[in-house]
C-alpha cells in the first residue's frame, strides 16, 4: 500500500511540474526554433523525427503536442490521416525519456493497434522503448510473457485487454497516460462497456488523451466522466475531407459493378484499395479481381491475424496491387501512396465514407476516390453529401451512368440540396437522374 501511495504522490508531482514547465514555455515564445524543434522535445526524439523525413507538424500535431506535453487532459478532433498517432506518441515518448511514463493506448482494431506500435518504435527506438500489443488472434501466452518484461507502452484492443485483466496478467495501477484512439469507432464497434471497465481500473491521477474523428453524444459523455478539465483541439470539423482527393460517383446497377471495376482498374495503374460492405462481398470481389489478372489480397474479419498482416504488409510493399477490405480497414491502413479508393459498396454509416476515402490523398500525394451506388441508393448518397457538404460529381457516360427521368429540364437551375436535386424532385419517386 505504501508503494502505491508513493507512486500516486510522485505522479501528482510530475503532472504539476509539467504544467508549470509548459506555462513557462508558453510565456517565453521560442523564436529560434521551428517545426518539431519548437516543441522542445528531447534531442533523441528530434533526431528520429528528422531521420523519418518529418519536417513540419500537421495541424493536429501543432495543437495537440503542446497540450500533451503540458500534462493536461486532451480531446483531439481531426479527420483520419492527419497524423494523430504522433500527436499523442511524442508527448508520451518525451515523458519516457525522463524515465517516468507508463502508457496505455486503446484502439478499435488489430490493424490500427499494430500501426500505432510501428509509429512508436520508429521514433522511440533510441530510448530503449519496450512495447506490447494486446490483440485478439495472437497467442495470449506470448503476450503475457511480454507483459512480464514490464513494457513502457501497452497498445490494446479493449476486448483482449479485458482478457488479460480477468486473468490478472496485467495491472494498470501505475499507468501515467491513457489514450483512447479513434474513440468514435470503438463505440461504433460496441466497446463502450469494455472501455468503462478499463477506465475504472486506472489510477485517478493520470493524463487522459482522447482522439476521435467525430464527437457524438456518447464520446462527450465519456469525456465528462473520465477526463479532467481537458484542452480541446479541433482542426477539422466532422465530415471534412482533404482537398487532395478527387471524388466521383458512378450510378450503376448491381450486376454491372464488376464491369465498372474492371474498367477502373485498367484506367488507374497505381495501388487500389476497394471497400466492400461485407466479408462475403470482399471475398467475392477479390476473386473477381484476380480473375481480371490483378494481384489482390483480402482484409476482413474472417481472415486470421497472420493472414491480415500478410495482406496489409504485401499491399504496402507492392506485392499486391489491389487490397479488398471491409470497414475494419477504414481507419487502420497507413499506406502513403494509395492512388485510388473504390467504394464498391456504400458504407453502412455515412461517417465511414470520410474514413474510407481518407486512405488516399495522404502525405501530400494526390488521390482519387470512386463510389459506386445503385439507382435505389439515392438517400444514402444524399446522407454522404450532407455530411461532406458537397455534391458528388456523377462520372461516366452511356456505359455506366443510369438513365432516369430528369428532375429538371435541360438548362434548368439545379435546385439546392433538400429542395429536389439530381436524385429526386418534389413529389416524384426517389431515384437518380443524369440531369446535369
Amino acid at each position: 500500500m505504501k508503494t502505491q501511495i508513493d507512486c500516486a504522490a510522485y505522479n501528482s508531482y510530475v503532472r504539476v511540474s509539467l504544467v508549470l514547465s509548459w506555462a513557462f514555455f508558453m510565456s517565453e515564445p521560442n523564436t529560434k526554433q521551428t517545426g518539431f524543434g519548437a516543441f522542445q522535445l528531447p534531442e533523441p526524439i528530434l533526431r528520429s523525427i528528422e531521420a523519418l523525413g518529418f519536417t513540419e507538424p500537421t495541424p493536429i500535431q501543432q495543437s495537440a503536442i503542446p497540450a500533451g506535453l503540458s500534462g493536461r487532459d486532451v480531446i483531439g478532433i481531426a479527420q483520419t490521416g492527419t497524423g494523430k498517432t504522433l500527436a499523442f506518441a511524442l508527448p508520451i515518448l518525451a515523458r519516457l525519456s525522463d524515465g517516468m511514463c507508463r502508457a496505455l493506448i486503446l484502439a478499435p482494431t488489430r490493424e490500427l493497434a499494430i500501426q500505432i506500435e510501428e509509429e512508436f518504435l520508429k521514433v522511440g527506438a533510441s530510448l530503449g522503448l519496450k512495447t506490447v500489443v494486446l490483440i485478439g488472434g495472437a497467442p495470449i501466452a506470448r503476450q503475457s510473457a511480454q507483459l512480464r518484461r514490464g513494457p513502457h507502452v501497452i497498445i490494446a484492443t479493449p476486448g483482449r485487454l479485458l482478457d488479460h485483466l480477468s486473468q490478472r496478467g496485467v495491472s494498470l495501477n501505475l499507468t501515467d497516460v491513457v489514450v483512447l484512439d479513434e474513440a468514435d469507432r470503438m463505440l461504433d464497434m460496441g466497446f463502450l462497456p469494455a472501455i468503462k471497465q478499463i477506465m475504472d481500473k486506472l489510477p485517478r491521477d493520470r493524463q487522459t488523451m482522447l482522439f476521435s474523428a467525430t464527437m457524438p453524444k456518447e464520446i462527450t459523455n465519456i469525456a465528462k466522466a473520465y477526463l479532467d478539465d481537458p484542452i480541446r483541439v479541433e482542426v477539422a470539423p466532422q465530415g471534412t475531407l482533404t482537398e487532395l482527393v478527387e471524388q466521383k460517383l458512378y450510378v450503376v446497377p448491381g450486376p454491372e459493378k464488376g464491369e465498372l471495376l474492371q474498367k477502373l482498374l485498367y484506367e488507374n495503374k497505381g495501388s487500389v484499395l476497394v471497400f466492400a460492405r461485407t466479408r462475403h462481398g470482399a471475398r467475392k470481389v477479390a476473386r473477381s479481381v484476380r480473375t481480371m489478372g490483378h494481384s489482390a489480397a483480402e482484409l476482413h474479419s474472417d481472415r486470421t491475424l497472420g493472414q491480415r498482416r500478410e495482406a496489409l504488409d504485401g499491399f504496402k510493399q507492392g506485392q499486391y496491387r489491389v487490397l479488398v477490405a471491409t470497414d475494419i480497414a477504414a481507419r487502420g491502413i497507413d499506406v502513403k501512396e494509395i492512388s485510388l479508393v473504390i467504394n464498391y459498396d456504400l458504407p453502412d454509416c455515412s461517417d465511414d465514407y470520410v474514413h474510407r476515402i481518407g486512405r488516399t490523398g495522404r502525405a501530400g500525394h494526390i488521390g482519387a476516390a470512386v463510389t459506386m451506388a445503385t439507382p435505389e441508393q439515392g438517400k444514402d448518397v444524399r446522407d454522404i453529401e450532407k455530411l461532406i457538404g458537397l455534391r458528388l460529381p456523377i462520372a461516366g457516360g452511356e456505359d455506366f451512368a443510369v438513365r432516369r427521368q430528369p428532375t429538371a429540364g435541360t438548362g434548368a437551375r439545379r435546385p439546392a440540396m433538400g429542395q429536389g436535386s439530381r436524385f429526386t424532385a418534389p413529389g416524384r419517386k426517389r431515384g437518380y437522374s443524369n440531369a446535369r
